[in-house]
């Protein structure tokens, strides 16, 4: 390789920074160029759409982007912590804040913009803050934890000016902290920008069931200190005001253009860096791309726009002659737990369109598709609370969609669409501008044969990924035309799928992993089929998952039976039905806790979770709760998790069943119940639906006549609405019905395939599942009902099993030749409780790290030593 001859010099270590280098990188085979970024932030670029994600648990470095060793690659110098002040377009050099001066060839502009706080007064009091970086978030969360210190015994309340895509991703920012937030919106309604009156009333009615305020149409009009010298309260246009301790501004963004300003490029009349169709500013020299670049007259502030410029400034660079071909400015994302979508002509401009919509309020689901004047093209749509169909419906923009359009927004047959043929020119991947023309390609001209492959070819699904199960099918799809058998088999060592084992394994009889490898796959098994056959047999209820061979089989949690934490512990959760626990089982819990000094917390799913349990301690730890009349709650298990209740008609004057009585019998009889994932079920006692039952595998909502049962909800990364089963059913008939579905379900599923992707896949979908289990169309119900009954005949408590068995308890140990325990774990004590030390924690001097004893530890850099 030659010495490259062309310095590119990057100003910006965001997203589309990043997107450029790798693609520069990736495409410049010959080494031609030279890359030197300036990233004004410390990090590594990171996904600056997930921040949100930091407040359930991860860390920044999860959301570093690429591979680490782009910033290896000699070609690539990565500049962190460094400003660009100044810019001499006659010398073609960048002047730093360190001092130094950079001389380019070509300069690329990916400054991005900043966060726009209104002036109004008060605006940069201690309390207030913008969510834009890592460094806004985590100095959010620590002013937060700081105000919760203060005063333990009452929420922190927090106001977000802005009801936009950042100002409800910084509401949901304020919650996951603890804090109650307000959200102010000057417009009518809140995401002005992406959908309509009625989308937006279905927003909102789920984001305030969420313990969220909402204003609209409300101007702020002060933020004040009380002469506290801190945010205490904030005031509005119409003269109300409200207490707060922390304000976000979440009101827009101002393009990054001082460099262009100062060195007299010209820019847009809303600020921004004017580019043409190459995005090559009046100086050839210079490029701008992503939210600094003002194009068409616009700046587009979505990261598919900023990649697909990124990717145009390459191709210009090695030759080419690529032209920005218009920004894809469909949005589909998570708020507050909301599913929100918006595509295409979403308000419906176009002269004689027309719209169809559907609206559920008690379900929380608002759909709407714009359509031409003769109702064949789709335009637009806007998709609120359930966004499954987002995935078919964005790539057929501007296209005939063949049929009838309420078939993808009406609840009985929104799954028909799912068959429809995509067109070559369709956009599949959005933020990678992948068509589904070149997913064929690469399966039939470029030799890709798996998913993986495709990724790799064309980058498709290798960003947000919610259009990767679209893209398995196409890939699926073109290997089955090419003659190619779509493997369905479990792994390199099983032929068969999960379902088909299942049935093999049922039918031979066969109880261990030995004599099913030997009958059914070859070699000594893997990571994937080993769990899994452990699973089929626990389903099976061939004795304890610890017995004997299966003890060997399961995956980390199921090995322990608790589910291991970040630092090594494990945390321990007992069942407590339907949540009902009397005073003595929440002392039982509290003393244990406190005797192992361990850090609790009430879930989400009505239990109390006990962390930071070593593993020789579990015995003694359950020893105390089976004495106390505990039971193991599964919560490291693909099994029953919990059956999530509210109180009912025994206290509520809105129920008109008995919620947490039907909630009991179900968790008891479902317990243990192994599957192919994870089972939640929620008992609601009214259509209110505080037990939020459509968001669990099994939902049950009381009826006056009795019980509605709705099946396939989840939540995660990819969430689904439960859809209705069953209507009016009486309890027994409601048992029944359950116990049918789980069976059928944990049968025929795929492996690690949650109930609501079970239901998209199965042939038929809902429809078929409802005569199988309702009509017994397969005339298996019998079989369906006995094997729940032998399930609930044979069920014993995990845990009982291991303290009653000296070959089990033999595993709890630390070390297998030492009877010590880890000495090694290292905490900080935050709101009265330990919590495991962050790398950021030991290198921090003012923090005090103790360990598990809560003694002193010393820090020095990483090097820990037990203060004498």
């Amino acid at each position: 390789m030659s010495e490259p001859d062309t310095h590119v010099v990057v100003i910006g270590g965001g997203m589309v920074g990043h997107r450029f280098v790798e693609a520069l990188r990736s495409r410049d085979a010959a080494g031609a160029h030279r890359i030197t970024v300036i990233a004004e932030e410390g990090r590594l670029p990171y996904d600056r759409v997930a921040l949100t994600s930091f407040f359930a648990g991860r860390s920044p470095d999860d959301l570093i982007l690429g591979e680490d060793s782009l910033w290896h690659d000699p070609l690539v110098d990565l500049r962190r912590g460094v400003t660009a002040v100044g810019l001499d377009r006659s010398s073609r050099t960048v002047s730093l804040s360190d001092g130094d001066d950079l001389h380019y060839d070509h300069l690329v502009l990916a400054t991005g913009s900043s966060a726009f706080v209104p002036p109004v007064p008060g605006h940069d009091l201690p309390g207030c803050f913008v969510y834009r970086t890592v460094d806004d978030v985590i100095a959010l969360e620590k002013y937060v934890e700081q105000r919760r210190a203060a005063h333990p015994e009452t929420p922190v309340r927090g106001a977000v000016v802005g009801g936009g895509l950042l100002g409800l991703e910084a509401a949901g920012a304020l919650r996951a902290l603890g804090a109650r937030p307000t959200v102010v919106e000057f417009a009518p309604r809140l995401m002005p920008l992406q959908v309509d009156e009625g989308g937006a009333a279905q927003l909102t009615r789920m984001i305030e069931d969420l313990g969220v305020e909402v204003r609209v149409g409300t101007a702020t009009a002060s933020v004040d200190d009380e002469q506290t010298g801190r945010v205490q309260s904030m005031a509005f246009a119409d003269g109300e005001r409200i207490a707060t301790e922390v304000v976000v501004f979440a009101t827009g963004v101002r393009p990054r253009d001082e460099l262009a300003r100062t060195s007299d490029l010209p820019v847009g009349p809303r600020g921004g860096v004017l580019v043409d169709e190459a995005c090559r500013t009046p100086d050839p020299r210079i490029s701008a791309i992503g939210e600094v670049a003002c194009l068409g007259g616009a700046t587009w502030g979505l990261v598919a726009p900023g990649y697909t410029m990124a990717e145009i400034v390459v191709d210009r660079l090695l030759g080419g002659e690529a032209a920005f071909p218009g920004a894809d400015c469909s949005t589909k994302l998570k708020l507050l737990g909301v599913d929100v979508a918006s595509f295409g002509d979403a308000f419906g401009t176009t002269p004689g369109s027309l719209e169809v919509a559907y609206s559920d309020a008690v379900s929380g689901v608002y759909k709407k598709l714009v359509m031409s004047d003769d109702a064949s093209t789709l335009l637009g749509g806007i998709l609120v609370g359930d966004a499954s169909a987002y995935a078919s419906l964005r790539p057929m923009l501007g296209r005939p969609l063949g049929v009838d359009p309420s078939v993808f927004i009406a609840p009985e047959t929104a799954g028909a669409a799912a068959g429809l043929e995509l067109p070559d020119e369709a956009t599949v991947c959005s933020c990678n501008n992948v068509s589904a023309g070149q997913i064929r390609e690469a399966v039939t001209d470029g030799g890709c044969c798996s998913l993986a492959d495709v990724k790799g070819c064309t980058l498709a699904g290798t960003s947000c990924g919610s259009c990767l199960p679209l893209v398995k099918k196409l890939v699926d799809t073109e290997l089955t035309r090419a003659g190619v058998s779509v493997s369905t088999a479990l792994c390199e060592h099983i032929p068969l799928s999960r379902a088909e084992l299942f049935n093999a394994v049922k039918v031979t009889g066969l109880t261990t992993f030995t004599a099913i490898i030997e009958r059914h796959g070859t070699g000594h098994g893997c990571h994937i089929c080993k769990p899994t056959i452990a699973s089929i047999l626990a389903s099976l209820g061939h004795g304890h998952v610890l017995d004997g061979e299966q003890g060997t089989l399961q995956d980390t949690n199921d090995h322990m039976l608790a589910n291991l934490q970040k630092d090594g512990t494990y945390s321990v959760v007992p069942r407590i039905p339907a949540g009902e626990i009397t005073p003595e089982g929440l002392v039982v819990i509290g003393e244990v806790a406190r005797d192992f000094d361990l850090y609790t917390k009430i879930t989400g799913a009505q239990r109390i979770d006990l962390f930071g349990a070593r593993v020789d301690q579990l015995p003694a730890i359950w020893a105390r709760l089976v004495d106390a009349g505990f039971e193991s709650g599964h919560a490291y298990g693909k099994s029953l998790r919990a059956v999530k209740s509210c109180v009912g008609q025994t206290w509520c004057r809105y129920g008109v069943q008995d919620s947490v009585a039907m909630a009991i019998r179900l968790e008891l009889r479902y317990r243990g119940l192994r599957a192919p994932h994870k089972l939640k079920v929620g008992v609601s006692g009214c259509a209110r639906e505080c037990a939020e039952a459509r968001g669990k595998d099994v939902g049950v909502i009381a009826t006056d006549h009795g019980w509605n049962v709705y099946v396939g909800g989840n939540g995660g990364f990819t969430p689904r609405h439960a859809q209705l089963l069953a209507e009016d059913l009486d309890d027994d008939a409601l048992v029944r019905t359950i116990d049918r579905f789980f069976m059928y379900y944990i049968r025929t599923a795929d492996r690690l395939q949650r109930t609501a992707a079970w239901l998209e896949e199965v042939d038929g979908g809902l429809a078929h599942v409802r005569a199988v289990v309702i009509d017994d169309s397969l005339g298996v119900a019998d079989d369906l009902d006995a094997a729940m009954a032998r399930h609930v005949a044979t069920y014993s408590d995990e845990w009982r099993d291991v303290l009653e068995d000296p070959e089990k308890l033999s595993r709890f140990a630390a070390f297998v030749n030492d009877d010590g325990h880890d000495d090694g774990l290292r905490y900080v004590v935050e709101r009265g409780q330990r919590r495991p030390a962050t790398p950021e924690d030991r290198n921090d001097p003012r923090v005090e790290i103790v360990d598990a004893a809560r003694r002193p530890v010393l820090v020095a850099g990483t090097t820990l030593e037990v203060r004498s």
